[in-house]
């Protein structure tokens, strides 16, 4: 079994040596995404619940890059620089993944994030049959 490098133009490209995503067998790995715009790079949002949204938005581009999608999610890392946002990130996050069977998910307070962004999220999916 081979390894396969997932990149999009859709996402932001890694702004180090990371690929955005791997795919290996029937799983996917994402890198975390934090928000920035695919096309100008930079952050957007002030605040959280903006962020997390270009975030989730950045994380569904890869994955469809990759043959999956949001639905085909089994875990999720969410990092955060302070969890008096877990509440608003939480809010959004709810408005992303919906049904029956959710992610399994861990949430942490880390003391800062690249390009000093409020959340970043990574995840590990299912490629589509």
């Amino acid at each position: 079994m081979e390894r396969e490098k997932i990149q999009t133009a859709n996402a932001p490209a890694a702004i180090g040596p990371y690929s955005q995503a791997i795919r290996y067998g029937q799983f996917i790995y994402t890198s975390g995404q934090i928000p920035l715009d695919p096309t100008s790079g930079e952050i957007v949002g002030a605040d959280v619940t903006a962020q997390t949204h270009q975030v989730l938005q950045n994380l569904r581009a890869v994955l469809e890059a990759a043959g999956s999608s949001l639905q085909k999610v089994v875990k999720t890392t969410v990092f955060l620089t302070t969890m008096d946002h877990f509440q608003a990130m939480n809010a959004v996050y709810a408005t992303y993944f919906t049904g029956d069977i959710l992610p399994a998910r861990s949430a942490i307070a880390v003391a800062d994030l690249p390009r000093k962004s409020l959340v970043e999220i990574e995840c590990v999916a299912l490629a589509e049959d």
